[in-house]
Parts: structure tokens; C-alpha cells; sequence
């Protein structure tokens, strides 16, 4: 198995060499790729270091089973048909194809079987906060159609990377040094702040993350539900958090609902309340799982239900959910 990572120095890139080892993932050869910027550094991969080599049009992909690509839409858009030619399934985490018809959208608890067709030699890795819902509604659609969902997200800054984070700690010391915090990777100071803006503002008064929300949702659960989504960005490091009510067919029991969860693929149940027991991004980090817990009836509607959610959008929402795509497609023999 002839592996390759796009965008290897970046969070997600990082990410995927943890997840991959982690995982025991069979790579015979692992190429990663980058920009000049990050072209000749150098990474240790199960005991070997491999140099990164600058991404071109050329027939470096030649071989490759596997691509990874987590580099920006503009790139993926650029280099796709240069990383597909040969043959490699490119997996990849922008936004770029996401909602292209001959693209498959995939989160393997929901939609596995979607990967199998792709046209075009690319599986597209939705949208992390997207990722994270699906895996909690998909065991509740099972039990009755969902009809509506409104969503309030609470997004950590890694979710706008590595250099996002590290603003976030440095703007905590400058503010409690009485110093001017540095704004560059926000539109606002986010350290003592939150900013309901994630993503550029639509003509409808949404922005695109909330849209992708909505697009995304429906694509991978085939359903004709409506998504109603709040982005907001939380002073957090890592770990995005999720506030969710959804309309169902017919009313869901709160067991009923907790026992399909604690069943689901990929879902942890943590709803102890009486017990001070729910999901908070401090302590889940680096977690495989999209933990559940706050679930209840929602007093607003009777066929309603409302919980709260937890996932590392960096491993869960986003290297992670595209390794289990590729391990879904090496279990059922669908790679070259």
C-alpha cells in the first residue's frame, strides 16, 4: 500500500500521521507532499524520517493508492487531476467538491457505501462540524425521520489551524501583561471573546460554515431535513462543541434516544447530569469519538429532542473520518 499526505505539515497533515500509526494503517511507502515553505522538512513515521517534497504537476503520484490532501481548496482544485491520473483515491478535506455531484461526500457511521462510486477518483471529507452532527443524528434517523435541525456550534480555534491556536495563547498573555493583543487570524481578539462569525457572510445572512451545515447534512444522510445552523467561535484550543435540536417524525424517548446512541459506531454516551457528567472540549481532545450527553425532550416541541455534543474536529472532523474512508474501502477490496 502506497500511501501519500497533501499538506503534511499542517494541523490536519500532522493529525494524519498520528491517526495512521495509531491505527496500525498498512503503508508499505508514505510520500508526503507540501509547499515551498514546508518542501525538505522532515517528519518520523514509525521509526524512518521522511522528507517532504514540493507538490507539482508531475507523475510523483504514480503508484500511490492512497492520497490524503489537506492543503486548501485551491490546491486540491489545482492539483487533482494530477494526484487522480494514476489511479490514487484522493480523500480530500476542503470544501472544494464537497456538494459536486460526481464527488461522494462521506462519513463512514452514515453514508460508507457512497465512497464505493466516485466517478472522478475523489471522496470529499465533509465539513468538521458537519462530520461530528452526522455521527449523532444518523442512529436517531434510524428510529424516526428527522425533519428539522437547528444547531448552535461552539468552535475551537484550531478549527482555523495551527497558527490560530498559538494566537489564542499568545493573545492571553499579551492581554494579561497589559499588553494590545495581536489580531491576525480573526477578525476579532478571541481570548476573553466570542465571535459569531466563522467563515465569510452569505447574501441570506448566513455564513458559509452554517451553509455547509445545511448542504452537507443533506448530502450524506440523503434526506430532505432542514439545518438551521449558528457558528460561533469559543476561545478554546481544541475540540469543537455542538448544541442540537432536532424535529423527528414521531416523538423519541429520551432512553429510546440514549440506547441508540450508546449503540452507534463512533458515538460515546456521557449524560450523568445529576453527577456533573457531560461532554466539555478540555477533556476530550485527541478522542476518536463524538461524545453525547445533556439529552432531553425539548420542552418547545413535542416531537423534539435536544443533546449536547463534543469531537476533536481535527482527528474526528477531519484526519480521522478520512482514514476510516480508506479503511472502509481496503476491508471491502476497492482500492487498485
Amino acid at each position: 500500500m502506497k500511501v501519500a499526505i497533501v499538506g503534511a505539515s499542517g494541523a490536519v497533515g500532522q493529525e494524519f500521521l498520528r491517526v495512521l500509526d495509531e491505527r496500525n494503517f498498512p503503508i508499505d511507502e508514505l510520500l508526503l507532499f507540501g509547499s515551498t515553505r514546508s518542501a525538505g522538512s522532515k517528519y518520523t513515521f514509525r521509526g524512518k524520517d521522511i522528507e517532504v517534497r514540493l507538490l507539482q504537476h508531475n507523475d510523483d503520484f504514480k503508484g500511490v493508492d492512497i492520497a490524503f490532501v489537506s492543503a486548501g481548496g485551491g490546491t486540491s482544485k489545482e492539483f487533482a487531476e494530477t494526484i487522480t491520473k494514476h489511479g490514487a483515491v484522493m480523500i480530500d478535506n476542503s470544501s472544494a467538491f464537497r456538494m459536486d455531484e460526481d464527488v461522494p461526500l462521506v462519513v463512514p457511521e452514515c453514508n460508507a457505501e457512497d465512497a464505493l462510486v466516485r466517478p472522478r477518483g475523489i471522496i470529499a471529507n465533509p465539513n468538521c462540524t458537519t462530520i461530528m452532527m452526522v455521527v449523532a443524528l444518523q442512529p436517531l434517523e434510524r428510529i424516526s425521520h428527522i425533519r428539522r435541525i437547528h444547531i448552535a456550534s461552539y468552535q475551537a480555534a484550531s478549527g482555523a489551524g495551527a497558527a490560530a491556536m498559538a494566537e489564542l495563547e499568545q493573545q492571553y498573555r499579551e492581554v494579561l501583561d497589559g499588553r494590545e493583543p495581536t489580531v491576525e487570524k480573526f477578525a476579532y481578539q478571541l481570548a476573553y471573546n466570542v465571535i459569531p462569525q466563522i467563515d465569510v457572510f452569505t447574501d441570506n445572512g448566513y455564513t458559509k460554515e452554517e451553509m455547509k451545515m445545511f448542504n452537507e447534512t443533506r448530502k450524506i444522510m440523503h434526506t430532505d431535513a432542514a439545518c438551521s445552523a449558528m457558528c460561533v467561535r469559543v476561545p478554546s484550543l481544541r475540540s469543537h462543541s455542538e448544541a442540537v435540536w432536532i424535529e423527528t417524525e414521531r416523538p423519541i424517548g429520551v432512553e429510546e434516544a440514549r440506547a441508540a446512541l450508546a449503540a452507534a459506531p463512533g458515538v460515546t454516551v456521557m449524560d450523568d447530569p445529576a453527577n456533573k457528567v457531560y461532554p466539555m472540549p478540555l477533556f476530550l481532545a485527541g478522542k476518536d469519538d463524538v461524545y453525547v450527553g445533556r439529552i432531553r425532550k425539548d420542552i418547545a416541541n413535542d416531537n423534539g429532542l435536544t443533546f449536547w455534543l463534543v469531537g476533536d474536529q481535527i482527528k474526528k472532523g477531519a484526519a480521522l473520518n478520512a482514514v476510516q474512508i480508506a479503511e472502509y474501502l481496503i476491508e471491502v477490496g476497492n482500492i487498485k
